[in-house]
C-alpha cells in the first residue's frame, strides 16, 4: 500500500483511514479506490478495531468524488465499470464490521458523498458544503446516493438535492439529518474520535449486532425488523463479553470487552 490511504491505528480500538490524495480533492481514482479496498480488509480483519473513522486529508475536501479527469478518456464501458467500482467500495465501507464514523474535513460531492452516506455517522466541519451533483453533469449519483440519501433525509429533501445539484453547507444538513453533529474546523478530528472511543468502550460483538439489525432492519417491514433484532440479540448471549459486562455492572468497574 503506498500512501494514497493511511491507517492510524489508536490504543483505544480506534483505527483512523485517510483518503490522503489533497492535490487532487481526494478524488476517488482507480488508485485510491484500490488502497482503499486494501485498507477496509485489513482494518475488518484486525479484532482489535471496534470502531473506524474516515476523514481526508487536508482542509479542503473531504472527498470530490469520482476522477473526471481520469474518467475523461475512458470508454463508456471502461465508465460503467469504473462507476461500478465507487458503488463496490462504497458498499464495502457500508458492511464493515464495526460502527464507521465519516468526519467530513471539506468539501464532499458526489461519489465523496456517497461515501460518507455508507458511514454510520456524520461530523462536519462547520465551513464544508456536501451535494449530490452528477445531474449537473448529466449523469447520475451511481454510488447508491439515490438509494441512501432518500432513507437518511426522507424523498422530498433527496429529490430536492439531488434534482438541483445544488449543495448546501453544514446548517442545513444538519437540519435535514444528512449530517448528525458539526464542529470547527480545528477540533473535527479530535471530536470523531471521542465519539469513536467511546463507542469502543462498548461490546464490539454487540456493536456489530446492532450495525447488523439497524441496517437490515430498515429494508424490511417492523414485523421482519423485530425478527432481524431478536436473531442479531441471541449472537450477543453466548459472548464472555456479556457476562463481564454483567460482572463489570455489579462490581461498579469499567467492563473489560475482548470481542469474544
Amino acid at each position: 500500500m503506498s500512501d494514497l490511504i493511511t491507517i492510524n491505528i489508536h490504543e483505544d480500538h480506534v483505527a483512523v483511514l485517510t483518503l490522503n490524495r489533497p492535490e487532487a480533492a481526494n478524488a476517488l481514482s482507480k488508485a485510491l479506490l484500490d488502497e482503499l479496498n486494501e485498507a477496509v480488509i485489513e482494518i475488518n480483519q484486525n479484532k482489535s478495531i471496534y470502531c473506524t473513522v474516515i476523514t481526508g486529508a487536508g482542509k479542503k475536501a473531504f472527498c470530490a468524488g469520482a476522477d473526471l479527469k481520469e474518467r475523461k478518456g475512458m470508454s463508456e464501458e471502461e465508465v460503467m465499470k469504473a462507476v461500478r467500482y465507487i458503488g463496490e467500495t462504497v458498499t464495502a465501507i457500508e458492511e464493515m464490521n464495526m460502527p464507521v464514523i465519516a468526519a467530513i474535513n471539506g468539501a464532499a460531492y458526489g461519489g465523496g458523498l456517497e461515501l460518507a452516506l455508507a458511514c454510520d455517522i456524520r461530523i462536519a466541519a462547520q465551513d464544508v458544503k456536501l451535494g449530490l451533483t452528477e445531474t449537473s453533469l448529466a449523469i447520475i449519483p451511481g454510488a447508491g446516493g439515490t438509494q441512501r440519501l432518500p432513507r437518511l433525509v426522507g424523498l422530498g429533501h433527496a429529490k430536492r438535492l439531488i434534482f438541483t445539484a445544488k449543495p448546501i453547507g453544514v446548517s442545513e444538513a444538519l437540519s435535514i439529518g444528512l449530517i448528525e453533529e458539526t464542529a470547527d474546523q480545528p477540533d473535527l478530528l479530535a471530536e470523531a474520535l471521542d465519539m469513536a472511543k467511546t463507542i469502543a468502550c462498548n461490546g464490539p460483538i454487540a456493536l456489530k449486532q446492532a450495525k447488523i439489525a439497524i441496517n437490515n432492519g430498515m429494508q424490511t417491514d417492523i414485523k421482519q425488523g423485530v425478527d432481524i433484532e431478536r436473531a442479531c440479540y441471541l449472537e450477543t448471549i453466548p459472548t464472555k463479553d456479556r457476562l463481564e459486562g454483567l460482572h463489570a455492572f455489579k462490581e461498579k468497574r469499567k467492563p473489560v470487552y475482548e470481542g469474544i
